[in-house]
């Protein structure tokens, strides 16, 4: 892979990996640029080879998804050429399951996908590519409406599979799935075709350094190409943009100078009527001139909206005691106990287990005895002011209003109420229409925004980083490890758990134990596929 842009910097070949490599160029790119309604990306030029696996990355709503469709040619760039390989073939599993699949069976779907002289000789091939996704035997025939949204996302990707495609491009693959299917999707990745190149698209920055291995950042201008996996490609970014943030000051620096340079021989060469000096003062504007158009900015990333978080503070030594609570599905059967335990000030605690174990349970169950419900064994101490955030922000009603909801809850006026909404990402046209409208990144922003108002000393938080980009994640890690905030938190992203958590409590053999930290969960999890 390799990225063109119009000034490369002395250390772009090193970085870029520009090495030519006995590989087949499926797809090049050519000042490629897309402006709908803003510009989302411009002048981007790469080049696609066989065995690639390149992560995309960027915030909500900056043309990752975009350029998909542009690669796959069901969007026209708005400037720029694409060229492919002649007889290319590209699968694309979108972000959202197309409405015209929802009604078809899933084992029909992968067999359209072969070509029609092969459909009853090589049926077997659809049953393999279910195999190697785990997807069991009784979701086969059924319509795909009818599965999960993490089956239906494994499904499609054993669709896209099957063809036997060229190039793969996934959009936000890892989408509805636990750590357990994570990690299946990561095996099943590795396990493709050598030749095979795959583009994914993704927030997950574990799922990135695991599935990757070069990384390109989108950005409105000057995207940025590592042959890298995410994290030391994140690190070489910074790296990048902190040097061109210092060589910026300094062309300014230089600048101003120049001038006040030419001023002084200007001055000079008016009082002592000096054709020369008023030559070379002609000469330092026109540099300084030069210098100012050519100095490049710093790269500033548009903000999708601010997460911040505030809490109140207590000085109890025990927020939540837990003594002995039996956690149990609906019918009575016995899930976990948790024995004697307690949530302090200041602790983050991550609650681990696979699904099926408990977990959204025994945090509902949390969620009751802090509101004032009586559950046997919970104590909640009378001072704790709950945050919470549950996995569906179901919180935050469809039906009602951004503005609505943050006027009403927090008694706050009209434009108090729009002035916070802004900040948190949520345009004015939004703020009056209805919550159920905004994007999965705008609702998560919203709740973290409700969160903060509501000025709590303990955070219950089932799976926050759903629909939050990297910006947002990385935000809402700084929130929450700042201070002495206290929480309680369920999380598939590894990257977010590594970076919040202070304690962990792992569901194991049907009790709540604590654990060192969550690498042999993650293990372990990561090898439970099915």
């Amino acid at each position: 892979m390799t990225l063109r842009g119009k000034d490369p910097g002395p250390n772009d070949g090193a970085r870029l990996g520009q090495f030519q490599r006995p590989t087949m160029t499926l797809i090049t790119l050519r000042n490629l640029s897309v402006t709908l309604g803003a510009p989302l990306f411009s002048d981007l030029s790469l080049s696609l080879v066989a065995g690639d696996r390149l992560g995309l990355v960027a915030a909500n709503g900056r043309g990752k998804s975009t350029l998909l469709r542009c690669l796959v040619g069901s969007l026209e760039p708005s400037a720029g050429e694409i060229t492919r390989s002649r007889g290319l073939r590209i699968g694309h599993v979108e972000q959202d399951t197309p409405a015209q699949l929802l009604g078809q069976p899933v084992d029909q779907l992968l067999l359209d996908q072969l070509p029609a002289e092969q459909r009853e000789s090589e049926h077997w091939r659809v049953e393999v590519a279910l195999d190697g996704l785990a997807v069991p035997p009784e979701l086969r025939r059924r319509p795909l409406g009818q599965l999960s949204g993490g089956w239906q996302r494994l499904v499609l990707l054993a669709r896209a599979g099957i063809a036997e495609p060229d190039l793969l491009l996934l959009d936000e693959p890892t989408n509805h799935l636990d750590l357990a299917r994570i990690g299946l999707l990561e095996s099943w990745l590795a396990a493709l075709p050598r030749d095979m190149a795959v583009i994914l698209s993704s927030h997950d920055r574990a799922f990135l350094d695991a599935a990757t291995n070069r990384t390109l950042f989108l950005r409105q201008e000057r995207s940025q190409l590592f042959a890298l996996p995410y994290s030391p490609a994140r690190a070489a970014l910074d790296e990048n943009d902190a040097a061109m943030a210092r060589q910026h000051e300094r062309d300014l620096k230089a600048v101003q100078q120049m001038r006040r340079q030419a001023a002084k021989l200007n001055n000079l060469g008016i009082n002592s009527g000096s054709d020369l000096l008023l030559s070379k003062t002609k000469q330092l504007k026109r540099r300084a001139d030069e210098l100012e158009a050519t100095a490049r900015p710093a790269h500033r990333e548009r903000s999708a909206g601010a997460i911040r978080l505030a809490g109140s503070t207590t000085h109890v030594r025990a927020l939540v005691e837990l003594d002995d609570v039996a956690v149990e599905t609906p019918d009575g059967r016995l899930l976990f106990r948790t024995g004697k335990r307690w949530v302090s000030p200041g602790d983050r605690i991550v609650l681990l287990g696979l699904n099926g174990a408990g977990k959204s349970l025994f945090s509902g169950m949390l969620h009751a005895a802090i509101r004032g419900e009586d559950r046997a064994g919970i104590r909640a101490t009378p001072s704790l002011v709950l945050g919470h955030a549950s996995q569906s922000l179901a919180e935050l009603p469809d039906g009602d209003t951004p503005h609505g909801l943050i006027s009403r809850r927090f008694d706050v006026g009209d434009q108090p109420a729009r002035s916070l909404l802004a900040g948190a990402g949520i345009v004015i046209e939004r703020q009056t229409g209805p919550i159920g409208a905004l994007s999965g990144g705008q609702r998560a922003r919203l709740a973290m925004l409700a969160l903060r108002l509501a000025r709590p000393n303990f955070y219950l938080l089932d799976e926050p980083t759903n629909h939050l980009d990297i910006e947002g994640q990385e935000a809402l890690e700084a929130e929450l490890t700042a201070g002495e905030t206290s929480c309680l938190l369920v999380s598939h992203d590894r990257s977010f758990v590594r970076a919040v958590g202070n304690r962990f409590w792992r569901i194991d053999r049907r009790r709540l134990v604590e654990v060192d930290d969550p690498e042999a969960f993650f293990r372990e999890a990561m090898e439970a596929q099915g």
